[in-house]
């Protein structure tokens, strides 16, 4: 006979932990199925935006406090290359303290599952999926561990793994046939706490505050990805001066490089019978404007309260999960177009399209409503 739980949240992922943490001072009760080892600990290098909405969320959570290094962004200059036109747009004038914070995904990560670890729901790990099956009063997850067949039996399954939604929801996909350069450089001169989003006719190229250097989240062809990382660091440095420009100087120096390739991943349906999928399980976006985490981190917040609003025999019924669905459709539709629109539209060298996009900018930059309106988008999701 299976064990039973109010909710399984499958992955304990940054979204996956978020979600367990803010239902931990509720009756429900919770247990998370990861698939690493216990013992494991993040060490993906990538930098992290997040929107000051997120960090809204992470302190409420407990976790905002202790995680270091933290670098505040105060500005987002927005640019193309080989064209006229660029905005700016400021904490200041969006009435925010910060625009948003630029961290280690390893360092959240960390600090997330330490926090899961130290509470009081149950954290299954080496726990590998296998099959999930339902009916109309509950869903079953079977997982394996050391070759022996484990199952919970649950009111409701949360997906918040990406790499667990096979067999569980159709995922549609586009490929971008880009590919993202990720590394740490130098400049000459400081950053001032401003974000550089420059989109190129390869595709967008980011250069973020990170302490007092610079996160780059270059996304450019396979190919040429492949190029760049195996420049010598002068010859990849001249290469990035010469797509980004002059605005902070000389760049003097760059880490290692990584890269990984970007695909837009979205599932049909984010709900089922007694199933629902949050995060890069529900999405997965192209890194331009920094809205994939930031959705996600939405989704499991907005799920926890729906949680916790609906009466106890309610959880993970099809009202719910209707009312869950509505809630979060003009948000997660709105990043998705959002972010895929901006590649689409900036990823190419066509004079009008050039000459449009120059005069796009240039008239956003004129307009501080419209600019306050995209900044709390961004902040907030769709609903801000």
């Amino acid at each position: 006979m299976a064990d039973s739980a109010d909710v399984v949240i499958v992955g304990a992922g940054p979204v996956g932990a978020s979600l367990a943490l803010a239902l931990r001072a509720s009756e429900l009760s919770v247990a998370v199925v990861e698939a690493r080892a216990p013992e494991t600990t993040p060490t993906d290098p990538r930098p992290l935006a997040l929107s000051h909405g997120s960090r809204l969320i992470l302190g409420r959570l407990g976790v905002w406090g202790r995680l270091e290094p933290r670098t505040p962004i105060e500005a987002i200059h927005v640019s193309q290359q080989g064209g006229f036109g660029r905005v700016t747009l400021t904490a200041h004038e969006a009435g925010l303290p910060a625009l948003g914070f630029v961290v280690s995904y390893a360092a959240l990560a960390g600090e997330l599952g330490r926090a899961l670890r130290a509470s009081a729901g149950r954290y299954e790990t080496s726990a590998r999926v296998v099959r999930v099956h339902g009916s109309p009063s509950a869903v079953t997850v079977e997982f394996e561990r050391s070759g022996t067949i484990h199952a919970i039996s649950a009111k409701l399954l949360v997906v918040a793994d990406g790499g667990a939604v096979e067999g569980i929801a159709r995922v549609k996909t586009h490929d971008y046939r880009q590919v993202a350069l990720t590394a740490v450089a130098t400049a000459e001169l400081p950053h001032r706490n401003v974000a550089y989003e420059r989109f190129t006719p390869e595709g967008p190229l980011a250069l973020l505050p990170y302490g007092e250097n610079l996160a780059v989240i270059w996304s450019c062809n396979p190919a040429a990805a492949q190029r760049l990382c195996q420049m010598h660091e002068r010859e990849f440095l001249c290469e990035l001066h010469r797509h980004f420009g002059d605005r902070l100087g000389r760049l003097t120096a760059a880490g290692s490089r990584i890269r990984y390739p970007l695909v837009l991943r979205y599932a049909s349906e984010v709900v089922s019978e007694r199933v629902v999928l949050v995060g890069n399980a529900a999405q997965t976006l192209h890194p331009v404007a920094g809205q994939g985490f930031n959705l996600g981190l939405r989704d499991a917040w907005e799920l926890a309260g729906e949680l916790v609003r609906c009466p106890p025999g309610e959880t993970g019924s099809g009202a719910m999960l209707a009312a869950y669905r509505a809630r979060r459709l003009l948000d997660r539709k709105g990043g998705t177009w959002f972010t895929d629109a901006l590649v689409r539209v900036f990823s190419n060298d066509i004079p009008p399209l050039r000459l449009a996009r120059g005069v796009g900018l240039a008239a956003l930059d004129c307009a501080p409503p419209a600019k306050r309106f995209l900044v709390r988008r961004m902040t907030f999701g769709a609903r801000g």
